[in-house]
């Protein structure tokens, strides 16, 4: 049996903290930090290494933690209804903690997920933990390390009376927007893991969509990353104020130590990803929603994550490098803000991408998600926190079903300012091989939406030539089907759809 810990109490314990928290890796030690640190809260804290915890509590007497070193003194340190976070990594783990946790808790008491679980997973985890009596809410929460320690971008799901405990605590440790603090109940089981996932996948796509804004810059202008970097400053005063924004100046303002050169010119140019842009893609394709500009996103890291096809690829023909000239004065100026534009409108089709897949995902889970709500939630402490997300909330507020974001006034302002500006990105990456794989999805994206007719006809056309799965006529109702092998009359088919 392992040494008593110098911190571990020797006396029963009473039920002294009105929350706990397991798991106390950063992002866990930071949010009890944060707990600890409000009026109120007294916090709970548990490790599965004693060692994590005693360090803790050591190095932050303040926080007036109630340590524990059994699941058993953890439960007995909560008052009822007992409130466990669990911050530990998700799979597994995650279900081995609730199962520890459901062992010593009673009816009633609330378990909390805050960890990025794949939201069919909550959804699983809610209906068997409420089959115990006990109350399971899934919770995003965005903001890296800083924000969990200072405020970060919360969403909670579960039931109705989880919310009635959960909600003070949760106001009272969350980011604060204009007054308002950042978390809301979003809905029922999966509903908070959901629309965490659908941030984290429009995060994907507004950091490609900035990656390559400074590629055409770079290569157009010749600018230095220190040049680019006072652009992205300057952007970051106007209509693109945003946390990315901020920090990829700050990113592109960086030398190297060793080498004496900027550097995003010595860090290896192979994106890593932890999943959850690939589950955003996943799920609205199982849902039928086009989130292209967050696909290409996700795409173009795994296109940078393989040298070995890269590497083998840098001959194949593109166009004349050798008679291009970097634009300078006026003309570079001009192309800039032709970039700025285009990125701006790109950034736009990326969130009403994401708003429409968590529309499309509340309908089918039976969730009322407030739209309006999620994006006022993420105006501070989240990473994808920026100034627009208000003129979404308005546009929500004015229209609470509106059908398609983008199609919103101050959006469609935006667009008519921005549209050719686009254009003229999107052809000229096209015609001097820079890759814009965000950018160009986004305008074809919204091209689709604005055409009158698309070629999905000739689709149907198709399938149901080498299928027969039918198609249905614009000019009468029914579903109908060519006799293609035979003498190709139409005949009416039972509708399949």
């Amino acid at each position: 049996m392992p040494e008593q810990s110098a911190a571990e109490s020797t006396t029963p314990v009473s039920p002294t903290a009105n929350i706990g928290v397991v798991g106390l890796a950063v992002m866990g030690s930071n949010l009890a930090r944060n707990l600890a640190s409000r009026e109120g809260n007294t916090v709970a804290v548990f490790n599965r290494s004693r060692s994590k915890t005693d360090e803790l509590v050591a190095e932050h007497p303040e926080a007036g933690f109630v340590p524990a070193f059994s699941y058993e003194e953890f439960a007995a340190s909560l008052q009822k209804p007992r409130t466990a976070l669990i911050m530990v990594k998700a799979g597994g783990p995650t279900d081995a903690v609730i199962d520890e946790l459901m062992n010593v808790f009673e009816p009633g008491d609330i378990i909390i997920d805050g960890g990025n679980s794949l939201f069919t997973d909550t959804i699983r985890r809610e209906k068997a933990v409420r089959e115990r009596g006990f109350n399971f809410v899934g919770m995003g929460v965005s903001g890296g390390e800083e924000g969990a320690l200072l405020g970060p971008s919360l969403m909670p799901g579960g039931p109705d009376e989880a919310w009635v405990t959960l909600g003070p605590i949760l106001r009272s440790i969350a980011a604060v927007a204009e007054g308002e603090p950042c978390v809301t109940h979003i809905g029922h089981d999966g509903a908070g893991h959901f629309v965490k996932m659908v941030h984290n996948g429009i995060e994907y796509a507004d950091m490609q969509l900035i990656a390559e804004a400074y590629d055409l810059i770079r290569r157009a202008t010749g600018k230095s990353p220190a040049e680019i970097a006072d652009v992205f400053a300057q952007w970051n005063t106007g209509e693109l104020e945003s946390y990315l924004i901020e920090i990829t100046a700050e990113v592109l303002r960086q030398v190297d130590a060793e080498t004496d050169t900027p550097l995003v010119d010595v860090i290896l140019d192979q994106a890593g990803a932890k999943g959850t842009g690939g589950w955003t893609v996943q799920t609205a394709i199982d849902l039928g929603v086009p989130v292209s500009g967050i696909a290409e996103a996700v795409f173009a890291r795994s296109l940078s994550s393989h040298p070995e096809q890269r590497s083998i690829s840098g001959d194949l023909p593109g166009p004349d490098e050798s008679a291009g000239a970097h634009l300078t004065g006026a003309d570079a100026d001009a192309f800039i803000e032709q970039v700025r534009l285009a990125l701006y409108a790109s950034k736009i089709v990326a969130y009403s991408q994401g708003f429409d897949e968590i529309r499309a995902g509340a309908a089918q889970y039976n969730w009322s998600i407030d739209l309006g709500a999620v994006s006022k939630i993420w105006r501070a402490g989240c990473i994808i926190r920026a100034q627009f997300l208000n003129r979404i909330a308005d546009a929500y507020a004015a229209e609470p079903d509106l059908a398609v974001l983008l199609t919103a006034p101050y959006f469609v302002d935006a667009l008519t300012r921005a549209q050719d500006a686009w254009r003229n990105i999107v052809a000229l990456a096209a015609a001097t091989g820079i890759p814009a794989p965000a950018f160009s999805s986004s305008l074809a994206y919204y091209d689709g939406l604005r055409a009158r007719r698309l070629p999905a006809a000739l689709i149907q056309g198709q399938r149901d030539f080498f299928g027969a799965h039918t198609y249905k006529r614009i000019d009468k109702p029914g579903t109908f089907h060519t006799l293609w092998s035979a003498d190709r009359t139409e005949i009416e088919a039972e509708d399949t759809h």
